[in-house]
């Protein structure tokens, strides 16, 4: 009852970060890190959701309307991805300049507009044009992740990625039920084909302003306030922490540049016993206080340089956790744009509506894999105090969903039931690497998280683009394209697995 109690109440605090050691799931209204969570998601799958508003009415709808041929339509799925890679290596590194909130907000203004403009489209070339445009609101991912990691310490921080991104990654099966749900709305209603699917597109563009209003005027950037003012803030803390632990101020070597805010007092005492019963300190109870203290500065993120860009995406680790999001959430998105077709091929009696129903399934299951896999990722490092179980579990997660897709593409099943089931145990492991990779970004390069979130979730977006390429030059040859990359993924897993989690004397992110 204790730790369900923990979905509504105020979280404890680490006191030297002030990050929230539990998630407030159920406190959006009252607690700050609670509004913030309800604000990393909800965002996420608004943006998500009109990111992916054409396809439910593409093949059928607006392609009939403007004339367009399959390998237009297939062309204008990968133009998406293409914006959305090149807006998230962006993204990153403007997380770390001027912070996640203010990134987040302005994907989410950026990509309304043309996605109010939607209805302005009447040809092909129009359509690409757009939807590269709209894929700035796949880009809002990035500073999703990067918020939530600054808010929500090591302990529960995979947990509370996987949450964010999942149930944001819901857009992409909600938007089946909800785009055709408006369009025939509006059709019923006596509005002419032509005009209903334009119409329909004014809803997701309304609430992206909406959502992004609320970011700028609800929540913080940071859990210690204005992002500009986030190294002041972080060696206040630490000098407070000190002298609660020391009863001296401990100067620990840094690069912490800005001034800090001077203490003018000192608070009242907390013994360390006491902290570590509430668990702030379980992972760092085995080092010194000045260690601890070096650790927190070592993970305060950075305004980011080219040079330090280039040498962070560069690093062994980075290619690590891209890697692993390239299979997994690059597979994702290919198989989300054919799995309704797939289904189509061998179960031509289900009908049009089924199909979709079906194939929405498989991105609805985000809710539970995804924060499964962060939640798998946070249990190992708890129990084992070690970011190696955090990568071994983001590997096994890619081989076992390898071995899944290859067998969907081998047996390549007639039977429903058979297909239906292998469609799902597979997205358990597919999305639930999404997470436990999620739960390994904050530990790479914490100095530099946007860059590492940014670079890892355009991996994501490339693996899209590679795989979605393969499923249409193999044209309904789908079931060969599964076990295609069932194999890439467990090659490119093992491939990576000997590299160590975080670089050898990095300070923080342990």
């Amino acid at each position: 009852m204790a730790q369900f109690a923990t979905l509504w109440r105020s979280p404890i605090v680490n006191p030297v970060n002030k990050k929230a050691r539990s998630i407030p799931f159920l406190n959006p209204v009252t607690n700050v890190y609670g509004r913030v969570f309800f604000f990393s998601w909800f965002g996420f799958m608004i943006a998500f959701w009109s990111w992916y508003a054409f396809p439910p009415l593409l093949a059928d709808v607006i392609a009939a309307d403007i004339h367009m041929k399959p390998f237009q339509v297939a062309n204008s799925n990968i133009i998406a991805l293409t914006a959305t890679l090149l807006v998230r290596l962006v993204a990153g590194p403007c997380c770390d300049r001027f912070g996640p909130r203010k990134t987040f907000a302005g994907c989410l203004l950026a990509g309304a507009i043309p996605t109010f403009l939607s209805g302005a489209v009447y040809n092909a070339s129009g359509l690409y044009a757009l939807r590269f445009f709209i894929g700035i609101l796949g880009g809002s991912f990035v500073p999703c992740q990067v918020w939530t990691t600054g808010f929500f310490d090591k302990n529960v921080v995979g947990t509370a990625n996987a949450l964010t991104g999942g149930l944001g990654n819901l857009g992409g099966g909600i938007t089946y039920f909800v785009m055709p749900a408006v369009y025939n709305s509006l059709h019923s209603h006596g509005m002419a084909k032509h005009t209903a699917w334009r119409v329909s597109f004014i809803v997701p563009g309304i609430l992206i302003v909406f959502v992004a209003l609320c970011l700028l005027l609800l929540c913080p950037d940071s859990p210690t306030g204005k992002w500009e003012e986030r190294f002041a803030a972080a060696e206040t803390n630490l000098r407070r922490h000190s002298v609660t632990i020391t009863g001296e101020v401990v100067d620990v070597p840094g690069n912490i540049t800005d001034a800090p805010t001077p203490v003018t007092e000192s608070p009242a005492a907390t013994s360390e016993d006491e902290e570590k019963k509430h668990g702030w300190a379980d992972n760092e109870a085995h080092i010194t206080d000045q260690e601890m203290v070096a650790t927190v500065r070592g993970e305060v993120i950075q305004k980011p340089t080219i040079k330090e860009v280039l040498s962070v995406m560069a690093s062994p680790q980075t290619l690590v956790t891209a890697a692993g999001y390239f299979c997994s959430f690059g597979a994702e998105l290919a198989i989300n744009s054919i799995l309704g077709n797939y289904y189509a091929k061998n179960f031509p009696k289900l009908g049009l509506q089924q199909q979709g129903n079906w194939a929405a399934m498989f991105g609805l299951l985000n809710g539970v894999t995804r924060p499964l896999g962060g939640y798998v990722s946070d249990m190992v490092y708890r129990r084992t105090k070690s970011v190696w179980a955090k990568k071994a579990a983001l590997h096994a997660y890619g081989v076992i969903t390898g071995v899944f897709l290859i067998i969907i593409g081998v047996l390549d099943s007639k039977d429903q039931s058979t297909m239906f089931g292998l469609v799902a145990a597979m997205a358990v492991f597919l999305e639930g690497g999404n997470g436990a990779n999620f739960g390994l970004v904050p530990h790479v390069h914490p100095y530099a998280n946007g860059v590492v979130s940014g670079f890892t979730g355009a991996a994501g977006n490339f693996g899209g683009i590679i795989f979605a390429i393969i499923f249409r030059y193999n044209g309904k040859n789908y079931g060969k394209v599964f076990w295609i990359i069932g194999v890439m993924t467990i090659a490119i897993n093992l491939a990576v697995s000997w590299i160590r989690p975080i670089p050898k004397g990095q300070i923080g992110g342990r």
